[in-house]
């Protein structure tokens, strides 16, 4: 264990989970866009940009990331922030990173949040971005983090239903991926959990869904089917509230016949390669995750 792991866990419960507890939408967005850009900053050597993505009339706006030299597949992110906050700015330095150790780009696409749009914004605007780059060279991996990983498993599920192009792989942090909240890790790991509140995310669901069903694939991607679908890696911390939501998910995959690779992690916060600028346990998860995407995109999967 690191040394700033042992002093980032009491920070983040003593200021992040308080704040999470009570503040609103609003207020988290603004939080997390200044601490994001007080804390998080990419690498030298990689870059940002813009991106319209457009399909069948519609445009979506973008976040890029890019190294001078950019190879293999094209990384497809979506942000977490439990549907309602965060932005492809708070997680753009985390992508850098990724594309630092990988030389993969980045695309990070600005998704409609609720409660301004409500399900099935979000997951539609996730085709949207797909369709737009599916047909990347080098092909593409699809990711995520929290509410965004969920996200990206239930594109991956939709991909499959529908008989697109397979991505090249699908990845995805501490991933939200049952909006029942019907695992018990919300409630057993709340007291451990440093970041995540488990009494706030029945109102989290409901400002997203706003009436709309929670069994829906596209809402809750351990309720997909992923017969066909390419690789999937998926990391969680054991103190999560979203532990089972992790686990029960390569479970689901695993049934299905889909290559997984699921790592479990010590004590770690939600999203914690997001720290990567000071935690070495997140640069690790980074490189590990790096090394996975070229295995994939060397065995030739697309």
């Amino acid at each position: 264990m690191s040394l700033v792991k042992k002093i980032l866990n009491p920070y983040l419960r003593w200021t992040e989970k308080p704040h999470l507890q009570r503040a609103t939408p609003e207020k988290m967005r603004r939080s997390i866009e200044m601490k994001a850009k007080l804390f998080f900053w990419r690498p030298l050597g990689t870059r940002y940009g813009k991106r319209d993505l457009h399909h069948e009339g519609r445009i979506l706006r973008a976040v890029t990331v890019n190294t001078p030299k950019d190879q293999g597949p094209l990384v497809l992110y979506f942000h977490g922030g439990g549907y309602v906050f965060g932005s492809p700015h708070t997680h753009k330095a985390m992508l850098a990173k990724l594309a630092q150790i990988s030389g993969c780009a980045a695309v990070l696409p600005h998704y409609r949040l609720a409660p301004e749009h409500a399900f099935p914004a979000p997951p539609e605007d996730a085709m949207t971005a797909y369709r737009a780059v599916m047909d990347y060279p080098g092909g593409v991996v699809l990711g995520g983090d929290s509410a965004g990983g969920g996200l990206a498993l239930s594109l991956l599920g939709e991909i499959t239903r529908l008989g697109l192009q397979q991505p090249v792989g699908t990845f995805a942090f501490s991933p939200l991926t049952d909006l029942r909240f019907s695992t018990p890790s919300i409630v057993k790991n709340d007291p451990v959990d440093v970041v995540l509140p488990g009494a706030r995310v029945g109102e989290f669901a409901d400002v997203y869904l706003q009436g709309g069903d929670p069994t829906d694939p596209r809402a809750s991607p351990l309720l997909a089917k992923f017969e066909g679908a390419s690789p999937v890696w998926i990391t969680v911390g054991d103190t999560e509230i979203l532990l089972d939501d992790a686990t029960r998910m390569a479970e689901v995959l695993r049934a299905q016949g889909v290559d997984v690779t699921l790592t479990v992690e010590d004590n770690l916060p939600h999203v914690w390669p997001i720290f990567h600028n000071m935690l070495p346990e997140a640069r690790s998860t980074i490189q590990a995750l790096a090394s996975w995407i070229a295995d994939r995109s060397a065995c030739g999967t697309r």
